[in-house]
């Protein structure tokens, strides 16, 4: 059980200092991820950059997700979700058109107009608050790829053992997953959280802004 996203983080941080990562970028998954990452960060002496994914949500019942969709495109789809609860090619289509827009608007947000992320080559550490059924990771890991970046590191604080598992099938043998807990009874990730608040846009910019200060003073 940790106290909030911040101790959360640093405990991570604790763990992934033991990786000797040369020069490593952080990139968090919004909006939960971003208050973990910005201990990471710190504590690693890396810069921090928000990576944007969308779950998508089932038509009228959007808590429970079929697949999820990343900031450069890449889509996930689990097609037995898709089958077993008779959602329609075009109801499909319409939720992944709507999760799109929504990440192109976040994205637009969180980077200020600045240039794309550029990752190949580059030792990436792929932070998030924690993980359930790992949709939302996996299609970050699948994007990241994409980018050849020298290693990958997904790191969580706390996930379901089938996540882990699944997620460490779709690296590469140099990429790892950091999870320092994997309760065998998981549910939400919001249980292992004392204080589990919902993370706002206003609050992501501003931990980004914060991040960004705190590397450049590093650099002085």
């Amino acid at each position: 059980m940790f106290e909030d996203r911040g101790e959360a983080g640093r405990e991570l941080a604790k763990k992934l200092a033991a990786l000797r990562l040369r020069d490593p970028l952080v990139l968090a998954l919004p909006r939960g991820g971003v208050p973990v990452g910005l201990e990471v960060a710190a504590f690693l002496g890396a810069p921090l950059e928000a990576f944007v994914v969308r779950k998508l949500g089932v038509p009228g019942h959007e808590e429970f997700g079929f697949g999820a969709v990343a900031q450069d495109g890449t889509t996930v789809v689990d097609q037995a979700v898709v089958a077993e609860l008779g959602i329609s090619a075009e109801q499909v289509s319409g939720v992944i058109r709507r999760e799109k827009a929504e990440v192109h608007r976040r994205v637009k947000l969180y980077r200020g107009g600045r240039r794309g992320l550029m990752l190949a080559r580059k030792n990436v550490v792929v932070v998030d608050d924690g993980l359930a059924t790992g949709v939302s990771m996996r299609v970050a890991v699948e994007a990241v790829l994409k980018q050849r970046p020298k290693r990958l590191v997904v790191a969580v604080p706390v996930g379901s053992g089938d996540a882990v598992s699944s997620l460490r099938e779709r690296l590469r043998p140099a990429d790892e997953v950091v999870c320092l807990d994997t309760p065998e009874n998981f549910s939400a990730v919001g249980m292992w959280y004392r204080h589990f608040p919902q993370v706002t846009d206003e609050e992501v910019v501003r931990v980004l802004e914060e991040a960004r200060a705190r590397f450049r003073a590093g650099k002085v």
